[in-house]
């Protein structure tokens, strides 16, 4: 059953919407809750954005998680004229979803130990505290943020390495063939680039290693989920740019590898370390432009003529 006080909003963009009115103890409940959602959660917290956690060991490859929050809050505030026109209410039924995540939170603490299957769930549950504090009205509003926020989730090993594996050898091939474009004598061995310098020695680059950043798809699908939540106004647009997101990840980590390739030649105490975390950390900002011109292109594609002032 849902409950709700009331009141008209006297003009602006809002008026005449029926909102909801918290009164003091309302609001105290509301902090209430977060404090306990985060006190709750905190552990999963700690483990993933801490300054021990996953994003601060493996920066590199889930650094993204640090800005994956902001990239939803963002989008609630440049939203936020249409969301204050939704009536907001107590909604009971929200406690659903908060309890179910709750509870498969503590079973992958306790039952089947998974620091990925937590996250999940605590995403789960976050939704559930916004349907029990604002009501379904303002979780379809913002459904997009806070699916997004499941991109700050580690995937499991087991999971990455599945899915990274067979990417990884696409980027070994494509890189070999782009070294050898260059003029740089390169052999392939499975993942393993053998490039030769000028004085006849063989200096290998194991792509599994030197190219761990091909975990770096989740951080170029959760980029690309970001320009679909602020670029694209249809679906067929959304589902191409986010169907470019492993594509452009493939293209970023061959660049990735040649230009390590490169400065092997150079120095190969440059093909690791912060000089290699570096490079593959700034290879986000063209892939950022890459998802923006498909959508410049895909705007071009179908453009929506205005309507003309007085047509019948």
């Amino acid at each position: 059953m849902t409950t709700a006080v009331t009141t008209r909003v006297p003009g602006g963009e809002g008026a005449g919407v029926s909102r909801a009115l918290y009164g003091r103890a309302s609001f105290g409940a509301l902090v209430v809750l977060g404090i306990g959602f985060v006190a709750l959660f905190y552990r999963w917290f700690d483990r993933q954005l801490g300054p021990g956690g996953f994003s601060a060991r493996y920066i590199e490859d889930w650094g993204h998680a640090y800005v994956v929050p902001l990239i939803s809050v963002y989008f609630i505030y440049k939203h936020r004229e249409q969301l204050k026109r939704i009536p907001v209410h107590a909604h009971w039924p929200g406690l659903v979803p908060l309890l179910l995540g709750i509870v498969l939170y503590v079973y992958f603490i306790v039952g089947y130990a998974n620091h990925m299957f937590q996250g999940f769930a605590l995403v789960i549950a976050f939704g559930g505290v916004v349907m029990l504090a604002a009501g379904p009205r303002m979780v379809r509003a913002v459904s997009f943020p806070i699916v997004y926020l499941g991109f700050m989730v580690t995937i499991s090993e087991l999971v990455m390495n599945k899915i990274t594996w067979q990417l990884k050898l696409i980027a070994s091939k494509g890189s070999y063939v782009a070294l050898n474009m260059l003029g740089i004598d390169t052999e392939l061995s499975g993942n393993v680039l053998e490039i030769t310098n000028r004085a006849g020695e063989v200096l290998p680059l194991n792509v599994a290693d030197a190219c761990s950043g091909m975990r770096m798809v989740v951080a170029f699908v959760a980029l690309a989920a970001a320009v679909v939540m602020f670029s694209c106004g249809q679906w067929w647009q959304r589902v191409a740019v986010l169907s470019m997101a492993v594509p452009v990840a493939i293209l970023m980590n061959v660049v990735r590898v040649v230009v390590l390739g490169m400065l092997t030649l150079i120095n190969p105490d440059l093909a690791v370390g912060e000089a290699h975390t570096f490079i593959g950390t700034l290879l986000l900002l063209p892939a950022l432009g890459l998802f923006m011109l498909c959508v410049w292109v895909f705007d071009q594609i179908v453009r929506t003529e205005p309507t003309k002032a007085g047509a019948a």
